[in-house]
């Protein structure tokens, strides 16, 4: 039997980490499995944990009022040597780019402990965006041992970093999780009563946002896009954002949109609601990394209201386009979805490169066999 130990901080880490959870939790004879959390984004994550029916062993507690980086950084880097002392794992399981996973990989690496890097190589070629992400992610792929990669183009960028042992194209957990999540909110009717306000008649926009590179100028660029686009389509479409709780998100999001009939600003959704919106939408704007993976899945299109992406695969196989954060842009191009059916089709039947559903199971047996 190997022990292996997950760690996550944030409800994105989370969702792709669960899969990975449930697989070993159904080989008991293979895998001692411990669960630690950071404890940052502490109510969002609890919501995650709930729904699944995962319950971590142990909470690092890291957040608090004004915290910054390296209050993240330096606090867990003590934490965990406690914790990693005390359990001593065969493997420590990180994912994807937060400054949690970084930490996480540092301490174990500092322990001597072997490291798994889920949904490695992915890269912006920008080091400062996202900020801090793409250094968190590219530290984290020098001190790993073993690297799950979510298509060849990831695998690729680490070949170029010459990163070419253990590195093993997988498809992604997001995809794994979405289907779980499917199956468990199916003919639920809660859903369908939490967003009683939307009228099926029109088609649903969703929007989410809260990128800390586009902080300022940019978000105010966003916000009049929407503005724009409800104002055009008024009594066509409807468009549902659920508002990021950091005040620099809120502060331009309510000056701007908060009069606009047609909008409809909501609080964060748990990830079960947020499936289902998405499922009931026509098309998708965000700066989101998983919904990047999750909405081509369920066929929407999606529109990627960043400067950069590192997830490429999907700008390749068409079902997502890069459009920036301009107001111009935006609009144009939610524009020409909604116009063009031709346009729309070609984007939602488009194959979706991010894995069938399989990367947890591929995942577990590999780290297995390695170790």
């Amino acid at each position: 039997m190997k022990k292996i130990f997950f760690l996550f901080g944030t409800r994105p880490e989370a969702i792709k980490m669960i899969p990975l959870i449930k697989a070993c939790e159904q080989q008991p004879d293979k895998w001692q499995t411990y669960v630690c959390v950071t404890g940052q984004h502490r109510q969002m994550l609890a919501q995650v944990l709930d729904f699944f029916g995962v319950t971590p062993h142990e909470d690092l507690a890291l957040m608090k009022p004004g915290q910054t980086l390296f209050d993240i950084t330096a606090d867990g880097l003590k934490r965990l040597d406690e914790v990693l002392e005390r359990e001593q794992p065969d493997v420590l399981v990180v994912q994807g780019d937060t400054t949690s996973a970084f930490t996480g990989a540092l301490a174990a690496y500092y322990k001597k402990i072997k490291i798994a890097h889920i949904e490695a190589g992915l890269r912006s070629g920008n080091k400062y965006s996202p900020f801090p992400e793409e250094m968190n992610r590219k530290m984290t792929g020098n001190l790993a041992d073993f690297h799950f990669a979510p298509t060849v183009n990831a695998q690729e960028n680490l070949h170029a970093e010459n990163i070419r042992e253990h590195v093993y194209v997988t498809g992604n957990t997001v995809i794994d999780a979405l289907l779980i999540t499917l199956d468990l909110i199916k003919d639920a009717p809660a859903y369908k009563e939490y967003f009683s306000f939307l009228d099926p008649a029109k088609k649903t926009i969703l929007v989410t946002g809260h990128r800390r590179e586009s902080f300022g100028q940019p978000f105010e660029e966003i916000c009049m896009a929407i503005r724009d686009i409800a104002v055009k389509y008024a009594g066509q479409v409807q468009i549902v954002y659920p508002v990021h709780l950091n005040p620099q998100v809120q502060e331009p999001v309510q000056r701007l949109l908060s009069d606009v009939a047609g909008v409809h600003l909501i609080d964060p959704l748990d990830y079960p609601y947020l499936v289902w919106l998405m499922q009931q939408s026509y098309l998708v704007l965000t700066d989101s990394g998983g919904i990047q993976e999750e909405a081509p899945a369920l066929g929407k299109p999606v529109l990627v209201m960043r400067e950069v992406t590192e997830r490429t695969e999907g700008i390749a196989a068409g079902t997502a386009r890069l459009v920036g954060t301009s107001r111009k842009a935006i609009a144009e191009n939610c524009m020409a979805l909604l116009d063009d059916v031709a346009l729309y089709q070609q984007m939602a039947q488009a194959v979706n490169p991010y894995g069938n559903g399989t990367s947890s199971a591929q995942i577990i047996d590999i780290l297995y066999k390695v170790l």
